[in-house]
């Protein structure tokens, strides 16, 4: 009996390879065997850019923090420590989009947490 090969399956699958290496340069676009190391490798970045997306935003954040708390007489770490104490519940995010974009609510935020 002759060997069974799904070649239906096959082609779907280095197919799929190939429409993920469009626009990649030279052979990495048309050799399947380059395309799939090359679409591996992409993969690899990806992954690894989506973890490095979100410190690049923490880091951003609580430079906005930082400065928005400085304009209010006080410092990113005293700020912090304070919304703990006080049970707070505003995240970086959150607190970062008020000092950049609405500074009368982060100097209200300010003001109620630093109140001894």
């Amino acid at each position: 009996m002759p060997r069974s090969v799904n070649s239906v399956a096959s082609r779907k699958r280095r197919k799929k390879i190939m429409k993920m290496a469009k626009g990649y340069w030279g052979a990495r676009s048309k050799v399947y065997t380059v395309a799939k190391n090359a679409v591996e490798k992409g993969l690899q970045y990806a992954y690894t850019g989506r973890k490095l997306k979100k410190r690049a935003f923490r880091r951003l954040w609580i430079a906005r923090i930082n400065a928005g708390a400085r304009q209010n007489g006080t410092t990113y770490s005293r700020l912090i420590h304070n919304l703990a104490q006080k049970e707070v519940g505003l995240n970086r995010k959150v607190l970062a989009d008020l000092a950049m974009n609405h500074p009368e609510t982060f100097k209200s935020v300010v003001d109620s947490v630093s109140k001894n």
